[in-house]
């Protein structure tokens, strides 16, 4: 019989192997190309594209404020593109950011409010902690559904998503809604003392460090510690997991509640950092341009926090495209997607590997 050492090994040896140039060659490429089709695409807008992304540059990258705006939207991104790519290590492809970023954001709100009196700071540890329970429990269904359902992941998870969102916006706008809040139902705004400081030589709250922490945390646990083998072995071929005795259900459900912690948390900081209250403001796609992060970055920890910057610069010059050209602020999210679709048929030219 062969050893379990084997076995691992054949699990995790994949079949024509791309080799390390063309693992990063192959994105690099995609990005060009998505980068050349929204040329193509403003330049039939009328627009010079090279003015276009010039001024996408100005607005992300060019100053000490632009590079501060740039952070601020990286820094739920870096969290909702973890959420993607830990159950990826499983061999999941969950998509449902956007809901535990939601509920994550709604716990934290709920939590936080009444323990800032008696807690005061250590109320921004309970949010913490809440959000990141509430998308973590919220994935978890994911995972219970595709280990012991059989239910595809992507699928629950949107719909999950959905339901989450829905969840958001009745709790917002009827039972928690604060009756100051006319306009824009929120819930009860923050105190200062359970608000997430600013990095004072960044401008840019601490919320962002804590992300880069996670994907330290994320990239050492994944490739170092011997849980992450096994979760790269149940991703990677599952017979041969089940073979060596490896709770492959159990994995799956911890991977995905994981990712959904780590959505989760990002709804939390952005309470607790930016809105200082649970509002539509909250949703603004990040769940969703963190899907893009995580392909982008192939699914690896630490090259999330790179791409999420990038992605942040693009949203952050949606503003200057249009007070300057007269481009809709949505533009951006037409860049956003030509890059996506790049990217994934990208995937098409790489070698695939043996599950």
């Amino acid at each position: 019989m062969a050893s379990v050492q084997s076995v691992l090994a054949a699990a995790l040896r994949p079949v024509n192997a791309p080799p390390a140039v063309l693992a990063w060659l192959v994105p690099i490429a995609s990005i060009v190309v998505g980068l050349l089709a929204f040329g193509v695409f403003v330049a039939l807008l009328g627009r010079n594209p090279l003015e276009v992304y010039a001024t996408i540059f100005e607005g992300g990258f060019a100053s000490a404020f632009s590079w501060n705006n740039t952070l601020l939207r990286a820094a739920p991104l870096i969290l909702t593109g973890l959420a993607v790519a830990i159950p990826a290590q499983a061999g999941l492809v969950v998509i449902g950011g956007e809901g535990a970023l939601a509920l994550g954001a709604l716990a934290a709100a709920a939590v936080a409010v009444p323990l800032a009196p008696s807690l005061g700071a250590g109320a921004l540890v309970a949010g913490a902690v809440a959000g990141a329970a509430a998308g973590g429990l919220w994935f978890a269904l994911t995972g219970y559904f595709r280990a012991y359902r059989g239910l595809n992941e992507t699928i629950s998870s949107l719909l999950l998503s959905y339901i989450a969102i829905a969840v958001f916006n009745h709790l917002v706008e009827g039972p928690l809604r604060d009756p100051a809040s006319l306009n824009k139902p929120s819930t009860l705004p923050l105190p200062d003392a359970a608000m997430i400081g600013q990095i004072p030589w960044l401008d840019v709250h601490w919320g962002l460090a804590i992300g880069l922490v996670a994907c330290l945390i994320a990239q050492l646990a994944l490739s170092r510690s011997t849980q992450g083998f096994a979760l790269r072995v149940a991703g990677g071929n599952p017979r041969a997991a089940m073979l060596v005795g490896l709770p492959v259900g159990a994995l799956i459900v911890a991977a995905c509640a994981l990712g959904g912690a780590a959505a989760g948390l990002a709804g939390a900081i952005e309470v607790m950092a930016v809105h200082s209250a649970a509002s539509a403001s909250v949703l603004a796609g990040y769940g969703t341009t963190g899907i893009l992060v995580a392909f982008m970055a192939r699914q690896q920890p630490l090259a999330i926090v790179p791409v999420a910057i990038l992605m942040g610069g693009i949203a952050a010059a949606g503003s200057l495209l249009q007070r300057r050209l007269d481009l809709p602020d949505a533009t951006t999210l037409v860049l956003q997607g030509l890059l996506f679709v790049s990217i994934l048929a990208g995937e098409a030219f790489m070698p695939k590997e043996r599950r």
